[in-house]
């Protein structure tokens, strides 16, 4: 096809834009909620207790699941971040593996992916 639309324009690409920087605040917000609980944790007392109980293990567990949280939220400030890069080099929705344009709906959903489904299916 040789009308087949090959990148988005520059109102598209502000419509991803105005998304992904919504989700990047809300995301930093989190993250640094994430951030500050585990602060808090390690301000109230840490691993200072002298007798290990069962509510030890417990807010043991806790930290960690906060850790890995916060974790996967940086991941995800990355990867938006990563998305707001490619619109400013040109190559934001572009599949990096069929090199066809993502779809918009995809790309509303998930506004930091670089595959399209067919894409992200077919990998091994």
């Amino acid at each position: 096809m040789a009308d087949e639309k090959l990148r988005y324009t520059k109102e598209e690409l502000q419509e991803f834009r105005d998304i992904i920087l919504g989700k990047l605040e809300i995301a930093k917000g989190e993250f640094n909620g994430l951030k500050e609980g585990l602060k808090n944790d390690a301000a109230n007392g840490g691993d200072s207790n002298k007798n290990l109980t069962f509510e030890d293990g417990a807010e043991t567990f806790e930290k960690e699941n906060l850790n890995q949280l916060a974790g996967r939220q940086l991941k995800f400030i990355q990867n938006l971040e990563g998305a707001l890069v490619r619109i400013e080099n040109g190559t934001y929705g572009v599949c990096r593996t069929s090199g066809q344009l993502i779809p918009k709906e995809r790309l509303r959903a998930v506004p930091h992916t670089t595959q399209t489904i067919e894409a992200k299916l077919n990998r091994k």
